[in-house]
């Protein structure tokens, strides 16, 4: 059996079932499961829609909410533990809002994704096949994230995009069981 990757990230459109698929690889790799949560509910719909999510997963998954301090969250578990963070572009749109200068916290995030000892699999939204957005925050968060997803690309062992909740390695191979 192949070795789990150390680092993968997972990418697609929106609902185009990465997160679904991004958890069932993180189980193959027979470690515990830690999850990342980088959403914040600002209304009811987003809420209802990270109640789904969490109880979707059910109760096998520690549970991590880190809208902001990704990198403190990263650090710190067992050797033994296999982390899901869920989604950088959640993450990266709330320090956007919150006024952080987005190269510096992704030259942080990517410094602290190097050091790490356990498999980390990234789940992000591809941004580059749509539109160039009318306003512009919008672009500028369009252009870093694209500029981030890039950069832990290049990093990655695996590189996975999610079409209709089917993978397509783009780097690496998707281990046996998770395709």
């Amino acid at each position: 059996m192949q070795p789990f990757p150390k680092l993968t990230l997972v990418t697609g459109g929106a609902s185009s079932g990465k997160s679904g698929w991004a958890e069932r690889l993180v189980k193959t790799a027979d470690c515990s499961l830690i999850y990342i949560a980088t959403a914040q509910a600002f209304d009811d719909e987003m809420a209802q829609k990270i109640a789904r999510h969490q109880a979707d997963r059910g109760a096998e998954w520690q549970n991590i909410e880190a809208p902001l301090d990704l990198v403190t969250a990263l650090g710190g578990h067992q050797p033994d533990q296999v982390i899901l963070v869920d989604c950088l572009t959640m993450w990266l749109s709330n320090h956007m809002l919150a006024e952080n200068d987005p190269e510096i916290e992704a030259a942080n995030l990517l410094k602290q994704l190097a050091s790490m000892i356990n498999p980390v699999v990234l789940v992000t939204n591809e941004v580059g096949q749509s539109v160039v957005p009318d306003n512009a925050l919008a672009r500028r968060f369009q252009t870093a994230q694209g500029r981030l997803n890039q950069r832990i690309a290049q990093q990655s062992d695996l590189v996975v995009a999610v079409m209709a909740g089917l993978p397509m390695a783009l780097k690496g191979h998707i281990p046996v069981g998770a395709q």
